[in-house]
């Protein structure tokens, strides 16, 4: 199935899209995938490209925070992270708001899913706990948990999460990543949670992995 892929901005900010057919009688996933740190929507974009996902919408944003030399983050570290992840709260709000009225035409249910790689694993974990829209189904790679504001948005029920880490990783050790996965459990969220040995990377399982979750 061909994708075909197109560059807009929104909020102005560069978001690249990736569209196939799509049956509007059965309902529509809406894949927002994250970028890591210091990086840009490109570079999740190759690995979004191989996944091979059934009746799906991909959006896939650059981060609010300028790291420099065309690069971008979703909030930044230091002594300003609880400030800068409330901004970063803000902007996902408004992508999403953005991504459903561009699909406006979309007759058929549009659910909406996060994922993300290293930071942008953080930022779909963060955005399930602080962000005000439901969502449906939320995937993090090598993902963690920043400083935040300690409040928490109630949802309507549990979401389905995938988290996949490495014991080898040598950016987000596993004890960090674990640990994220199990405050998404303490706020009722029903979580699979995959250990691997891979370092801080995503590979062909893990890929592999992410369909199987989003299609099912």
């Amino acid at each position: 199935m061909t994708t075909k892929y197109s560059t807009t901005e929104w909020n102005n900010k560069k978001v690249i899209l990736g569209e196939t057919e799509i049956d509007e009688k059965k309902p529509v996933n809406l894949l927002i995938g994250f970028h890591g740190a210091s990086s840009t929507p490109e570079n999740i974009l190759v690995l979004g490209n191989r996944l091979k996902l059934q009746n799906a919408l991909m959006v896939f944003p650059e981060g609010p925070v300028n790291a420099g030399d065309d690069i971008w983050s979703w909030w930044e570290d230091g002594p300003r992270q609880k400030e800068s992840v409330e901004n970063f709260v803000t902007h996902t709000s408004q992508i999403i708001d953005s991504a459903h009225q561009h699909y406006l035409n979309i007759k058929g249910p549009l659910r909406t899913c996060l994922w993300g790689f290293s930071q942008g694993g953080a930022a779909s974990l963060t955005y399930t706990l602080l962000g005000p829209h439901s969502l449906f189904k939320v995937a993090s790679i090598c993902g963690f948990l920043p400083e935040f504001p300690d409040r928490v948005v109630e949802k309507k029920g549990a979401l389905n999460i995938l988290g996949i880490f490495g014991s080898n990783d040598e950016v987000v050790p596993s004890f960090l990543a674990d640990h994220a996965l199990e405050e998404m459990k303490s706020h009722g969220h029903q979580v699979e949670s995959k250990e691997t040995t891979q370092p801080h990377e995503i590979n062909l399982e893990n890929l592999q992995d992410l369909c199987d979750f989003f299609n099912t």
